[in-house]
């Protein structure tokens, strides 16, 4: 196995953990986010949004003497409507008003534009629209929706389905006698809540018609601002070169600011018409009630294995509740569809069926939160993996390790065709087991504690696809597809390299990570490079951030043009030092013959400055080098690690306290393993978050119930342990420089270890839990249960 865990990193390349040069900005307060800018004549906008989840709207009536300060759907003529279609067969497709007009689908939804001086004018104003609703059935559970009786989200379809999937693998072609004779069978039925996801900015659009230009210009906090472009050019009728995006600093993205807005719509057909810049920032509250969109699943699930706990077969059904719209541009069926793929996990099986809905309902669209199906997926087969472990009388460390693809089989196929590059998943969980103490936990737990509370021990292993490319894409259907990565790198006249990428940082530290791939490939301090992101006016087209792919593409693309320019430096170095090419080598920062040397600085100097001292045959592009990058197989990296905690949970009050939490990671080659582990600590921390804390409950008429961060519970620093992080490091073999793509994992294998330990503590009283979050009202309604001699 192809490993590097004694490469010594350079000082200032890749593997050094460099202090993230964007953090001076950040912590000194000077960031430039959306709600940082100002413009002459300024004026702010606030929406009214539906206050009932399903109806009929038979008026809106605008404040007297206000009519020209209030907009309705009506009033933006030459405005269409969002769609995000799938190529996947029999998927229904749905149209979004950027403001509703004859129907409501969720609380929350947009119906009336109102523009003031002020943010608190703008309010006002919108307190005094009035809007007549005839109230519908709202449709809230997303297996009721599923029923012929369901009312109908959308009246011109048949039901309330997105799209049904179905994926059958079946070596033998026996699953079913299989299945019968196998000595283990577990069946699960586990439910997962919606969430609300919670960066630290929220949305936030800044628009204004460039008259110089004749360009509509739109600073907005968006991950992909290329991706966005393109979407508002369909909405407002615009080519994409009439329209400029620009997203400043980002305070956190995680698939929540990934979408094309109807905010941004609304406000772009504003800019375009009413001769002054607009701009609309967020409240907490419109985040909470108008957008909880991501992590609500409901898994059927049943393991078959042998007796002594190796996977045989695994038979699941999985539902989604994918929102009243399809997001633009990753479609409702951008969980769903997934799962069926990615179920089966690291491990190895001959027998494997799954299907799969994506359901509408009147709530807010599902977007893609960080890890994107993996998360509930990876509860989903963990939990079955725990149960096997059970039956089997075995560690379940041990029926891990009986059923992960090993070392000596990378690369492998896995049953639905995920092609993993490389790795070693079994040594990941020794490492961990090995770091959890798994013997003194379970020592500690004969013991008892002193306090009464119970110990519990969890694990979950998993792989994280990421920066997959044109292939996986355009097999799902989305209207989106990746290509080629592209990068500009150029030098300036006195030595400065400039890297200009399409992707976009919302808190990856790609300003840091990008120019310390340059600094591998030349020499060239970080401090010497200058990372632009984010502007569609400057940067080459990208598909952005988005499934852990920046580092891979935009990485391996600024790798490549660094290496293409210090070819370029090379030969006009030789040159000056009147050396033949193959003389000289490149040596820190410049190129070096012999004893003499000559740095970037004065050969940048030499093309700019003093041509007449060049080559003859100097290349004629320059200094300046764009290139596109793709990696050799674009199937994608696949990270993978073993999350281990130990919890204490009280009977009593139902609390679980988190006392020790291990992680092995492998995300191949580390840019920067400072980096990495702050994007590894964070996914956890949001993982913890799914499995005890945070949920967005829905009344029967679909009212959220959870409106401010005092209902809404989010971890904070006392409910996350002090995580230790392990590396392994396995290169991935089809990329630049050997990384991996890393950026979700650590909400991926968070939720299904906590939720593990949590009924490992618990089984004893003949508990075991099978919905999340896992709050202390389900632990001690759970042990009431129990005690009452009923069904957990």
């Amino acid at each position: 196995m192809n490993t590097i865990e004694d490469r010594k990193p350079s000082e200032t390349g890749i593997g050094a953990s460099l202090l993230r040069k964007e953090d001076d900005r950040f912590l000194r307060g000077r960031g430039q986010y959306v709600g940082n800018i100002r413009m002459v004549g300024m004026r702010d906008v606030a929406f009214v949004r539906s206050p009932v989840a399903h109806a009929r709207i038979r008026s809106i009536e605008k404040p007297a003497g206000a009519e020209d300060a209030v907009f309705v759907l009506s009033d933006l003529s030459g405005v269409r409507p969002i769609v995000a279609d799938s190529g996947l067969p029999g998927f229904r497709s749905s149209e979004q008003p950027v403001l509703a007009g004859g129907k409501v689908r969720q609380v929350g939804e947009m119906i009336a534009m109102c523009v003031a001086d002020s943010r608190a004018e703008a309010e006002d104003l919108a307190a005094q629209v009035f809007a007549d609703f005839d109230e519908l059935p709202a449709v809230v559970d997303m297996l009721a929706a599923r029923g012929p009786a369901s009312p109908l989200v959308h009246e011109h379809w048949a039901d309330n389905v997105f799209l049904e999937t179905a994926v059958g693998v079946d070596a033998g072609g026996d699953f079913d006698s299989v299945c019968a004779g196998a000595a283990i069978k577990v069946r699960r039925r586990l439910r997962t809540a919606r969430q609300s996801m919670a960066p630290m900015e929220g949305r936030g659009v800044v628009a204004h018609w460039d008259r110089a230009q004749e360009q509509l210009v739109m600073h907005t906090s968006a991950q992909m601002p290329h991706i966005n472009r393109t979407g508002l050019a369909a909405c407002l009728g615009l080519d994409e070169g009439s329209i400029r995006v620009i997203s400043p600093d980002v305070g956190g993205g995680f698939g929540y600011k990934g979408i094309l807005l109807p905010e941004e719509v609304c406000l772009g057909w504003l800019a375009m018409h009413c001769g002054h810049p607009v701009r609309w920032i967020e409240d907490r509250r419109e985040q909470l009630t108008a957008n909880a969109n991501c992590r609500e699943h409901d898994y059927d699930i049943t393991g078959y294995a042998d007796r002594d706990g190796r996977l045989l077969a695994i038979d699941c059904e999985a539902t989604v509740d994918s929102g009243a719209y399809s997001a633009y541009p990753f479609s409702a069926c951008l969980e769903a569809a997934q799962i069926g793929s990615i179920l089966p996990g690291p491990y190895k099986m001959e027998r494997y069926r799954c299907r799969t809905w994506s359901v509408a309902t009147n709530k807010p669209p599902i977007l893609p939160y960080r890890g994107v199906a993996r998360t509930g997926v990876c509860y989903a087969i963990e939990t079955v993996m725990d149960a096997i472990a059970v039956e089997a009388g075995l560690e379940p460390s041990e029926v891990r390790l009986r059923n992960l693809v090993r070392a000596d089989e990378m690369p492998f196929d896995n049953i639905t065709g995920k092609h993993f590059d490389s790795g070693d998943y079994p040594e990941a969980v020794r490492r961990a087991m090995a770091s959890i103490d798994l013997p003194a936990v379970r020592a500690r737990q004969l013991r008892g504690e002193a306090d009464g509370r119970r110990i519990g021990f969890g694990m979950a292993v998993f792989c994280e696809q990421g920066a997959h490319g044109t292939s996986v894409y355009h097999g799902w259907g989305i209207p989106m597809v990746p290509g080629r990565e592209p990068a500009v790198v150029r030098l300036t006249p006195d030595g400065i390299l400039e890297v200009r990428c399409g992707v976009h940082s919302h808190g990856q530290g790609m300003e840091t990570t990008l120019a310390q791939i340059a600094s591998e490939v030349l020499g060239i301090a970080p401090s010497r490079v200058r990372v632009v992101l984010g502007d569609t006016g400057v940067t080459p087209y990208s598909t952005g951030t988005w499934g852990s792919r920046s580092i891979v593409m935009a990485g391996g693309a600024v790798g490549q043009a660094c290496k293409e320019l210090k070819g370029r430096l090379k030969h006009i170095g030789a040159w000056l030092l009147k050396s033949a090419a193959d003389e000289v080598r490149w040596e820190g920062d410049g190129v070096a013959a012999g004893g003499a040397r000559i740095g970037i600085g004065a050969l940048a100097h030499a093309w700019y400055r003093a041509p007449q001292t060049l080559p003859p045959d100097a290349d004629p592009r320059g200094l300046e080098v764009h290139t596109t990058y793709q990696a050799k197989r674009d199937t994608g990296t696949f990270s993978y690690a073993c999350h281990a905690v130990v919890v204490a949970v009280d009977t009593e009050l139902g609390k679980t306290e988190i006392l020790d939490y291990v992680i092995v990671e492998d995300g191949g080659v580390l840019i920067n393993p400072m980096v990495v582990d702050g994007q590894i600590y964070g996914g956890a921390a949001q993982g913890i978050g799914t499995a005890l804390y945070e949920e967005m409950r829905y009344s029967d008429e679909g009212q959220p119930l959870a409106s401010t961060l005092a209902d809404y519970i989010l971890p904070g620093a006392t409910e996350v342990p002090a995580i230790r992080i392990e590396h392994m490091e396995t290169p991935a073999p089809y990329t630049e420089f050997g990384q991996k793509g890393i950026g979700e994992s650590g909400a991926i294998g968070s939720t299904a270890a906590v939720a593990n330990a949590v009924n490992d503590a618990l089984r004893p009283l003949g508990v075991e839990i099978g919905v999340l979050p896992i709050t202390p009202r389900v632990v001690v309604d759970a042990i009431a249960a129990a005690r009452a001699g009923d069904a957990a």
